[in-house]
């Protein structure tokens, strides 16, 4: 990868005062603009992500994002999609696209061969997107242009046991459980109703 932004000066600055300048670089060699089939596979497996935007003051924010497997799509070559579900009306990471549109996502698997998978890029939020009427429980859809997509050494990644996927997680022909919090009394009187989605039963 060639991409000039790939490093700045307080990049190269620790860089150089670690010996590690020739390190990046070649790690830099192998970052890509185009996902691979592996990364395809990886990132359509995945049952969750984080997810780091920043407002327009460059203040960020980290969210997790889940579902099942497959509520990420590589729908290109250098792009990616995901649905927005339900959640709790801030609108942080979203609001932070409105203004900010660069994104970057980690995919970690923790549940079996460790391996990370960093995708950097600009996003773009929309409430009209074809795939709305594909995805249960989509409230909006996210697109990711791509950057730079590239792995992360897993050595940290700690061996975890899946227990059981998340009840929330949206499923075709399946209400949704709402969550205790809507309940409340600090919020059940604001709560606003949910936005009707696709419910992955036929039209």
């Amino acid at each position: 990868m060639t991409d000039s932004s790939f490093y700045h000066a307080g990049n190269r600055a620790l860089q150089d005062a670690f010996a590690s300048r020739a390190l990046a670089d070649r790690l830099e060699e192998r970052a890509r603009q185009a996902f691979t089939d592996s990364d395809r596979e990886f990132i359509e497996d995945a049952i969750d992500f984080f997810l780091a935007t920043a407002d327009e003051a460059g203040r960020p924010d980290c969210s997790f994002k889940g579902g099942p497997p497959g509520f990420v799509r590589v729908t290109g070559p250098s792009e990616l999609a995901f649905p927005d579900y339900d959640g709790n009306g801030m609108f942080k990471s979203l609001g932070n696209l409105a203004v900010n549109p660069e994104v970057g996502l980690l995919f970690i698997n923790m549940h079996g061969q460790p391996r990370r998978l960093r995708v950097n890029g600009t996003a773009s939020v929309s409430r009209d997107d074809d795939l709305l009427a594909r995805t249960v429980g989509a409230q909006l859809i996210v697109r990711v242009s791509v950057r730079a997509v590239f792995a992360n050494c897993p050595r940290y990644i700690p061996q975890l046991s899946l227990e059981a996927h998340s009840a929330y997680a949206p499923t075709p022909g399946v209400r949704s459980p709402e969550p205790a919090w809507k309940g409340f009394d600090a919020f059940k009187d604001i709560v606003p109703p949910r936005q009707p989605t696709w419910d992955g039963t036929e039209r």
